[in-house]
């Protein structure tokens, strides 16, 4: 992610976005971490107006098709991997029975995805994002 946030050129677009845990790992095979991502995405939903079409959770990345009711997708996706990013690292490293977290820790160490600004190592790598239109094409075009 960089540090002035994401760009997305109609706030009020629907959007395909994808973005992985750094050094691609796998997290989210672990129920609670999920947990995190869901009850995050709900509270989205109900407090900041995320609206979303479909979505999915992977081993070690999302794929989420959205839009937000006030034209802000850019900071309710900021707002929600920046919480999820702080809530899921705490509950990696005050799980007692989390028998990777020091090989997680090395894992964002090693690859430099530092936030400079907030002087914390982050979770999420940079996503990626495509309109509307682009996904659909797609989608019809894997479609039955």
């Amino acid at each position: 992610m960089s540090e002035g946030g994401y760009k997305f050129f109609d706030q009020g677009g629907v959007y395909f976005v994808s973005f992985a845990v750094v050094g691609w790992v796998d997290v989210f095979t672990r129920k609670e971490y999920r947990d995190i991502v869901i009850e995050s995405l709900q509270h989205c939903q109900r407090e900041q107006g995320l609206i979303i079409y479909a979505w999915c959770i992977m081993s070690n990345h999302i794929h989420l098709i959205i839009s937000a009711k006030e034209n802000n997708v850019s900071d309710v996706l900021g707002n929600f991997k920046k919480f999820t990013s702080k809530k899921i690292v705490a509950a990696i490293q005050s799980n007692p029975s989390e028998s990777r977290k020091e090989w997680m820790r090395y894992c964002r160490q090693s690859r430099g995805i530092y936030s400079q600004q907030r002087k914390r190592l982050l979770l999420w790598n940079t996503m990626w994002g495509f309109k509307s239109g682009i996904f659909i094409l797609i989608a019809n075009f894997v479609s039955p």
